[in-house]
């Protein structure tokens, strides 16, 4: 095994804490296989009005109550509390601020939102201070902790405690910048480095977060190995296209992995029938009982199609409003989704269960029991995204046999191998133009499939046999931060 690493892994949520979504999921389960690994991680986040410590006793951190943090014009009072991330996991510590934290929401729009992470930020560091521990790496996550790699440089660069940190900043979703008035450096604290920050975007009157962090940050990783690379086009980059190119051999692309012991047909407690791939009649079972339960109407030999998602543009839905009426309206499919978002795909989801009744069913809001029913009792996931950097739903949806329909982007193309009934290869159905046609000829595909029991057997055993678990991406990490402290 590699040396024993320290790691501050940096994150604004973290299941099952604070949860918005998979960077929550990632920030439990990373640092939790890392830990195992023997490594010394230490987990910061910041402790909201609407964080759930349900089963969690925090614990005062007496080295660390009422710290000052300057911020331009005003100061800040923050306060460390701890809880193992688990019976068996390593330490959360969380930044207590509330003039800061104690909001209906974890993120708002707020005029004080920049200082929020700021604050964020900078606690990460004086805490470390206070613990006299100096991190190997610092990993942060999204913009809300992409000023840490500059801060480590200006404001503690006298500090020998960091002379030798690296930091690593992940990019979970590019759409998500932390973009605000050029007139909020002074409230990040460090107006006395504004010539540090890209000096095009402030004459512009705008300081972005995630850039400065793209441009400071020791390596920058992201969630799949083809977002990597989507990214570097102006198509996908959402701007910071030339700065990732400039970096690109900073860059690298490492899959999320999937938490088998929650994600799993044989160990899942929210299903009726527990099954697996050499067992895999439970499956069959799982669906008479969803379909009962949601009063589907029809038998149960006809397909199921799933969908447990965000209802939003980047998902894909605009294809969906063309495309499942017309396929409900010429097949025996059945739809049901979970999922809110935006107003439009709601309406149109409640609208096809209308349009369809006893074969469509709309559940608005989300149900952790559910989505487990919907992965293990339907037959197919549908995952049309415009543009997706990992995806956990298609992992979870390959384990339990579930075949998933996705488009050829990000992680998705990196975890569904098209299936070819003649080699018998293959995952999933994949088509690449992001268009009606595209998606109605990769439903097509799937129903063809369908029908063909046999091929569909195959497929189901294809899929259940892949492995996306974290004790293979999290060696990956060990990898990327070996290297780092080696620089």
């Amino acid at each position: 095994m590699a040396s024993a690493l320290r790691i501050a892994f940096a994150t604004s949520e973290v299941t099952p804490f604070a949860k918005t979504g998979g960077l929550a999921d990632v920030s439990a389960a990373l640092p939790l296989q890392l830990h195992r690994l023997g490594h010394d991680v230490r987990l910061f986040t910041p402790l909201y009005s609407t964080t759930n410590r349900d089963g969690h006793q925090l614990t005062r951190v007496d080295f660390a109550q009422n710290v000052e943090v300057k911020l331009g014009w005003r100061t800040y009072r923050f306060s460390l509390w701890t809880t193992p991330l688990s019976e068996e996991g390593p330490a959360v510590y969380f930044v207590d601020c509330p003039d800061l934290y104690r909001r209906p929401r974890i993120y708002t729009s707020d005029a004080d939102e920049p200082q929020r992470f700021a604050l964020f930020s900078r606690a990460i560091l004086e805490s470390c201070q206070r613990m006299a521990w100096g991190p190997d790496v610092i990993h942060c996550n999204d913009w809300h902790t992409a000023l840490v790699p500059l801060m480590r440089r200006t404001v503690y660069d006298w500090d020998a405690l960091f002379q030798t940190s690296r930091t690593l900043l992940t990019i979970h979703n590019i759409g998500y910048q932390g973009v605000f008035g050029a007139d909020a450096i002074d409230g990040l604290g460090l107006a006395e480095w504004s010539h540090l920050f890209d000096q095009d975007e402030l004459r512009t009157g705008q300081v972005n977060c995630l850039r400065t962090g793209l441009i400071y940050a020791d390596l920058l990783s992201t969630v799949s190995p083809t977002y990597a690379r989507e990214i570097q086009t102006d198509t996908y980059g959402m701007g910071l296209a030339p700065l990732l190119r400039a970096r690109s051999d900073r860059l690298v692309g490492i899959l999320n992995g999937v938490d088998y012991d929650t994600w799993s047909p044989d160990k899942d407690h929210h299903i009726p029938h527990r099954y697996s791939r050499k067992r895999p009649a439970g499956k069959k079972k799982n669906k008479r009982y969803l379909l009962e339960e949601l009063r589907f109407s029809g038998d149960e030999t006809a397909p199921l199609l799933g969908i447990v998602s965000r209802l939003a543009e980047q998902k894909g839905f605009d294809l969906c409003l063309p495309v499942l009426p017309e396929v409900l309206a010429t097949t025996d499919l059945r739809i049901i989704t979970l999922g809110t978002g935006e107003a439009r795909y709601e309406e149109f989801f409640s609208w096809l269960q209308q349009r369809f009744p006893g074969r469509v069913v709309f559940h608005r809001g989300y149900n952790d029991e559910l989505a487990h029913l919907i992965e293990a009792g339907a037959d197919m996931l549908l995952m049309p995204s415009k543009y997706e950097p990992c995806g956990l739903n298609q992992m979870f949806s390959l384990r339990y046999g579930t075949i998933p329909i996705v488009r050829r982007t990000g992680g998705l193309a990196d975890t569904v191998r098209p299936f070819d009934p003649q080699s018998g290869q293959g995952t999933g159905f994949l088509f690449d133009n992001f268009t009606p046609d595209g998606l109605r000829w990769a439903i097509d595909q799937t129903l063809r499939t369908y029908a063909d029991r046999p091929s569909w057997k195959l497929l189901m055993s294809n899929a259940m046999a892949e492995n996306y678990s974290w004790e293979t991406q999290a060696q990956h990490y060990v990898e990327v931060y070996s290297w780092l402290v080696r620089l």
